[in-house]
Formats: C-alpha cells, sequence, structure tokens
C-alpha cells in the first residue's frame, strides 16, 4: 500500500470555519465595491451565487455516505459537480451578457471559494491520520 501525506486517510474536517471564511470574502468585498465606485449588482451576483452553492452544499451535507447508502453517495457527488459547474456556468452567462457585471462577480465569487477550498485543504492534512 502507498505510503506518504496523500495516501493517509483522514476524517472529514468540518465544513463550517472554511465557509464562514468565505463568506466574509464576500462581506468585505461589499465595502470596496462601494469606494471603488464598482457596480453593486455584480457584487449582488456574487453574493447570491455563494450563497446558493453554501445552501446546496448544506443539503447535500444531510445525505448519508457510504457502502450501506449508494445511492445517496452517487446523489452527493452528482450534486457537488452540478453546483460548481452550474455556479461556473451562470458566471460565464453573466460575464458574456455584461462584462462589466461578470468579471468583478467572479473575481469575488473565486476569492471566496478559493478561501474556503485552501482552509478546507489545510484542515483535512493538518488532522489526525485515520487508521
Amino acid at each position: 500500500m502507498p505510503d506518504g501525506t496523500f495516501a493517509t486517510a483522514r476524517p472529514v474536517p468540518g465544513r463550517r470555519a472554511p465557509a464562514v471564511a468565505g463568506t466574509l470574502v464576500i462581506a468585505l468585498a461589499l465595502p470596496v465595491f462601494l469606494v471603488a465606485g464598482w457596480p453593486i449588482a455584480a457584487w449582488a451576483i456574487a453574493a447570491a451565487l455563494w450563497l446558493a452553492f453554501q445552501l446546496v452544499g448544506a443539503l447535500l451535507e444531510r445525505l448519508p455516505l457510504g457502502m450501506d447508502s449508494l445511492a445517496s453517495a452517487g446523489v452527493v457527488a452528482f450534486g457537488r459537480l452540478a453546483r460548481a459547474a452550474g455556479l461556473m456556468a451562470i458566471l460565464l452567462a453573466v460575464a458574456a451578457w455584461d462584462s462589466d457585471l461578470g468579471l468583478p462577480a467572479a473575481v469575488v465569487y473565486v476569492l471566496a471559494f478559493t478561501v474556503e477550498f485552501g482552509l478546507s485543504v489545510v484542515a483535512y492534512f493538518g488532522g489526525e491520520a485515520g487508521t
């Protein structure tokens, strides 16, 4: 069996702290938009997509995983993929429709997502290794 950091199983860490950190990025972006005179609609799009992303994630988190519930595990896997792809498609459509809205919205959303993902990775690899 392979030995190393990436081959070591760990328990899944909680998602609350990373989600709160990403939400903080969204909240801190509002004053930046106000001071810079950027379109508030772009910030609102990013905030709405962030909220949708978090709500779908919370719903998927409630479904059981594991060998005893393969059907719901499949729904969770498809749901996680679909929520990311769907929200990216929305951002791309907004950017194609109006780049003055789409680009700032995408930047804010991507920053929040990156913070959440980065903290999740740190929490996972910083956790105790399983057996």
